[in-house]
């Protein structure tokens, strides 16, 4: 994360129906972010993968989709680095949030080599 004097941001993830659904999700998963500037349909397009299923959702970045106390794929887009990371907090029937890493939450993550940030 570019601002690592933030308070803590939760992102919501979805579009995971496109995808293989909400099942590969479990609290606790590191989650890869990936912009995609070149997406067709959104510009500040972020793109979440998952260690063993891949690209698995984005960020939402609609006022529909985005649950209250979230921040947007559009208000983190400059905050966070081309590759980030979070780390789900939270799953409900058709949600995802997760909170984005800071850069020494990365770095204590990896000591451990059971955890899914090990794949990236």
């Amino acid at each position: 994360m570019n601002y690592e004097d933030e308070k803590d941001i939760f992102i919501t993830i979805n579009a995971f129906n496109k995808f293989h659904g909400i099942k590969p999700f479990k609290i606790g998963s590191i989650l890869k972010l990936v912009k995609e500037p070149e997406n067709n349909y959104d510009l500040e397009a972020i793109a979440v993968e998952l260690r063993f299923a891949g690209k698995s959702g984005y960020v939402a970045n609609s006022v529909n989709t985005v649950i209250k106390g979230t921040m947007s794929g559009g208000r983190v887009y400059d905050k966070i680095l081309d590759e980030d990371y979070a780390q789900v907090k939270f799953i409900s029937n058709d949600s995802v949030i997760a909170k984005i890493l800071k850069s020494e939450e990365i770095d204590e993550l990896r000591k451990d080599p059971e955890n899914d940030i090990n794949f990236i």
